[in-house]
């Protein structure tokens, strides 16, 4: 029995994870009669292995406390290899650097330039537009604003008749560095959402306005029983203590909001990985009117992700742009848009109840949001009163194939205080499977009134449009993989017509493209790549537009499968391809050729055409 508990006591020592075995008492007697020298160099064996850690350990985290799970050494080597790699940002634009010696980027410009990649064009597009390219001997497009003085030293020239000091970067609600290390801290103060969650909270409870629960075997709202529909007895005559608080004398209300006309506007849907900015710009300029960021999870937010921050980024020409949010319970949600209230610019603020990933759904948050009344109502209503834009929420029709939802829960949504609800006419199950079902739409429209409501689905051309437009109670429509197959159909909706767009007009499409996606994320290597990784995004949907000009009938069907074709030309016939290795060559066109081993598989693919 002391050699079991000498070994126990040395093992915790050793910082091993000791899971106490089952022994049986013939097992504990049969330790008893292990001799002394056994146990004596089992002890020695085990004192010795505890040196040799303590000493390894002391050396790689001096003075540091060890804690489990914590040992990020070989993370620390690869971001010292890369920063060594990656030039200086001030060498980069020909300035000194601010923090000399100690400095972990490369600062050799003489060996950073013979290991440079070839500068893809000799044109760079920031530096023509703006006067100026931020990253200087970096960009790979600098042989028009680098000019070499020797070896070590280049000049980052200026075009002082496109370049003012004080020009405003047409980008809105970038996270500055003081908002992020507050949030990193968790310095900052939220006691108005809190305040309004907790208001929320007691009148929900007091006040049982909805009288929905989910049925989780059936996938079917039904109704709730007498006794959870009563309100708590108010408590008359209570003895008071203290003054009259605020609180008591002013209720918290709604805020004065922003009034928006969602009559018939043209709504491009938020769209994770491809509707990022550059993407958007291109939507804007061929006619959509309300666009929308991509879905951004509260609690990435909450922890001064800047990742997560950089969803949300607005361009100045969307003139009308809203935040979609995915969030399991009110407190995050609300905290998320106080933040977003007080230091970013959005019309809106879209509530994401519509994502059917698994990852999202068994959060809480995205669909399940369908089937947890109670907390959706909360956030709607928390939202509702914190903000001063509208507050939107973006649902399904149901969670189960077959079984829909959506009609009970919006009749209920309208009374909460949303501005607008839109609705995919698909269940969760169903994905892509089969076609939205808009006379379930039109149900729901019904039922939403006044609250207008956007049906979305399979819209793929302006005759689709008019039709949902027409018999239908919808007060717009969302565009969402019609936009990705063909950007260019917001300009057919509002001229009316079958637009027969050129390849060589797709690819000046594409030009356009890279181009703000360049100055979006960076002419440097790293901000062409990203680039380029986007635009193959956006390509794994675009082969499957079919030009006007060879189909047997218009319109194309956005669940028709084309065979294999060629195109007019070349090129349509490359566009068309549905192979990864010919939309490379696309880009290669537009961003110069690919690193070595470069590979590339779609992110996104829908179980069905």
């Amino acid at each position: 029995m002391e050699l079991y508990q000498n070994l126990k006591t040395n093992l915790i020592n050793q910082r091993f994870i000791f899971l106490e075995p089952i022994l049986s008492t013939n097992n504990k007697d049969n330790l008893q009669e292990k001799s002394v020298n056994e146990t004596d160099n089992i002890e020695e064996s085990v004192n010795e292995n505890n040196k040799k850690t303590l000493e390894n350990s002391s050396e790689d985290h001096v003075n540091k406390k060890f804690k489990r799970g914590e040992n990020k050494k070989n993370e620390r080597k690869q971001l010292v290899k890369i920063r060594e790699a990656r030039l200086c940002p001030f060498i980069a634009k020909c300035i000194e650097c601010e923090y000399g010696s100690k400095c972990s980027f490369n600062h050799d410009v003489k060996e950073y330039i013979q290991n440079k990649q070839k500068d893809i064009s000799e044109i760079c597009y920031v530096f023509e537009k703006y006067g100026k390219c931020p990253f200087g001997l970096s960009c790979r497009f600098s042989k028009n604003h680098i000019e070499k003085i020797d070896d070590q030293n280049y000049k980052n020239l200026i075009n002082l008749d496109k370049f003012s000091s004080d020009q405003v970067v047409p980008i809105y609600n970038v996270l500055n560095s003081d908002l992020k290390t507050k949030l990193w801290k968790k310095k900052y103060d939220f006691k108005l959402s809190d305040k309004i969650c907790s208001k929320v909270n007691e009148f929900i409870n007091k006040n049982r306005s909805t009288a929905l629960k989910y049925h989780r075997l059936k996938g079917t709202l039904m109704p709730r029983k007498d006794d959870e529909n009563k309100p708590e007895e108010k408590k008359e005559n209570e003895p008071r203590l203290g003054l009259v608080t605020d609180e008591e004398l002013i209720k918290l209300r709604p805020a004065e909001k922003k009034v928006i006309d969602w009559k018939n506007k043209l709504y491009l849907a938020p769209l994770t990985t491809v509707g990022n900015l550059p993407y958007r710009r291109i939507c804007k300029e061929f006619g959509a009117d309300i666009t929308c960021s991509e879905m951004a999870m509260c609690t990435n937010l909450l922890t001064g992700q800047a990742s997560e921050w950089a969803l949300i980024k607005r361009h100045e020409s969307e003139d009308l742009f809203g935040v979609q949010l995915a969030g399991a319970y009110p407190d995050t949600m609300t905290k998320a848009c106080q933040i977003i209230k007080e230091n970013f610019k959005v019309d809106f603020v879209d509530i994401n109840s519509g994502c059917p990933i698994d990852l999202v759904f068994n959060k809480g948050a995205g669909c399940a949001l369908m089937t947890r009344i109670d907390y959706f109502q909360k956030i709607i209503r928390s939202l509702d009163i914190l903000l001063d834009v509208p507050v939107t929420a973006k649902i399904r029709t149901g969670i189960k194939e077959n079984v829909f939802i959506a009609h009970e829960l919006v009749a209920e949504m309208k009374t909460w205080g949303v501005s607008m609800i839109t609705l995919h006419g698909r269940t969760r199950q169903q994905r892509y499977s089969k076609l939205a079902d808009w006379e379930y739409i039109d149900q729901c429209a019904k039922s939403c009134d006044p609250v207008p409501l956007f049906g979305c689905g399979d819209i793929l051309s302006f005759h689709d449009y008019n039709q949902h437009m027409e018999n239908t109670s919808i007060s717009g429509c969302m565009l969402a993989r019609g936009a990705l197959y063909k950007p260019w159909i917001f300009t057919e909706i509002k001229e009316q017509r079958d637009w027969d767009i050129s390849a060589w007009e797709r690819f000046e499409m594409l030009k356009k493209y890279a181009n703000y996606g360049l100055e979006h994320w960076g002419s440097d290597s790293q901000g062409v790549e990203t680039t380029r990784r986007f635009l193959l995004e956006w390509l794994s949907f675009l082969y499957r537009y079919i030009p006007v000009g060879i189909l047997e009938q218009v319109p194309q069907q956005i669940n028709q499968r084309p065979p294999f074709y060629f195109g007019r030309n070349e090129l349509e016939t490359l566009m068309a391809s549905p192979k990864s290795s010919d939309w490379i060559k696309i880009t290669e066109m537009l961003l110069g050729p690919v690193p070595e081993g470069f590979q590339f598989t779609p992110k996104h693919k829908a179980n069905a055409y």
